[in-house]
């Protein structure tokens, strides 16, 4: 067996190469970086690890008998894990770039929902509030929905600056300056006592529609909403709803069902949408290296594989 399969991009095909071809072969001489920009491989069986992501060439897992370990290129999981030919074992992207670039996308929106700053920028020449002033970041209750590698890192960030954060996910977590919250009763209460509502959950079966009508009725009235989790963790008709009765005061929209966002969807054109394109965070392949080194080395050796997918939870 020889081969590290690139099943990415073929755009950044020459920027993985350059950081990974000689590493590899410092880990063992034969282990040698090879390209699927066609979507062909010579030789399936003598590949020992994949590197893949959703918009590469790959989608066919079965041809890969010998393969130890499917290295995600993408955080999110959800448009591979459910192939039935996937039976190798499958690990999540977690690397320093993604969750910096994450607490940088969310604190700078939430900063923004906390402020008001959207109502003084719309607000028509001449208009003079003096009385509109924010309460203090440790009066905001800001909520985290996803505990997770990149929910937990956002909201001890948005913690360590001041603000109230809670959390919610599946199981109980501990995590510093974080109230954290689990099960439905959990998530119920988080619900309602979150002013500034940040989505970082995985897309699956349980979370499809978490936030629809009867958990925005639950939001106090003019909380606002971050989204740069997953788009079908929003009905977005009920969003629109809220919005439109001022009950949800704004929205902050990074993901969507559909990518491009239409230009003749509602979001765009709504004074208390903004939308984004998807950029809140992305893996920067000088950060993916390392993960990826890491792993394979880690698998070479026989220790515990970082970032492993738990198929039947989806993440």
């Amino acid at each position: 067996m020889t081969g590290v399969l690139y099943a990415g991009r073929s755009a950044q095909w020459e920027t993985y190469r350059g950081l990974l071809a000689e590493p590899l072969s410092a880990l063992r001489p034969d282990l040698s970086l090879i390209n699927m920009s066609d979507g062909q491989v010579s030789a399936p069986e003598d590949v020992e690890y994949i590197l893949y992501a959703p918009d590469g060439p790959l989608v066919d897992f079965a041809p890969f008998i010998n393969t130890k370990l499917v290295q995600s290129l993408w955080a999110g999981v959800e448009r591979v894990v459910g192939n039935p030919s996937l039976n190798q074992p499958l690990a999540r992207m977690v690397e320093d770039g993604l969750r910096l670039g994450m607490a940088d996308y969310v604190m700078g929106h939430v900063m923004r929902h906390h402020l008001d700053s959207d109502y003084f920028a719309q607000a028509a020449a001449g208009t003079w509030d003096p009385h509109r002033v924010p309460p203090l970041a440790r009066d905001r209750r800001v909520g985290i929905l996803g505990l997770g590698a990149l929910g937990g890192f956002v909201g001890q960030k948005l913690a360590q600056y001041g603000f109230n954060v809670a959390g919610w996910s599946r199981s109980a977590k501990n995590l510093t300056g974080i109230t954290s919250y689990h099960g439905d009763a959990g998530l119920d209460q988080l619900i309602r006592q979150s002013e500034i509502v940040v989505l970082l959950l995985p897309r699956t079966a349980a979370t499809e529609n978490i936030i629809d009508a009867a958990r925005l009725a639950q939001m106090p009235r003019g909380a606002a909403i971050i989204n740069p989790g997953r788009g079908q963790l929003i009905n977005d008709a009920d969003l629109l709803a809220a919005l439109n009765s001022g009950h949800i005061s704004g929205a902050t929209l990074d993901v969507f069902r559909t990518e491009p966002l239409p230009a003749q969807h509602p979001y765009w054109a709504h004074p208390n949408v903004l939308v984004t394109s998807h950029i809140a965070s992305v893996t920067r392949p000088e950060h993916a290296a390392e993960v990826i080194l890491d792993n394979i080395a880690r698998s070479l050796e026989g220790r515990e594989i970082l970032n492993l997918v738990d198929r039947d939870a989806g993440y």
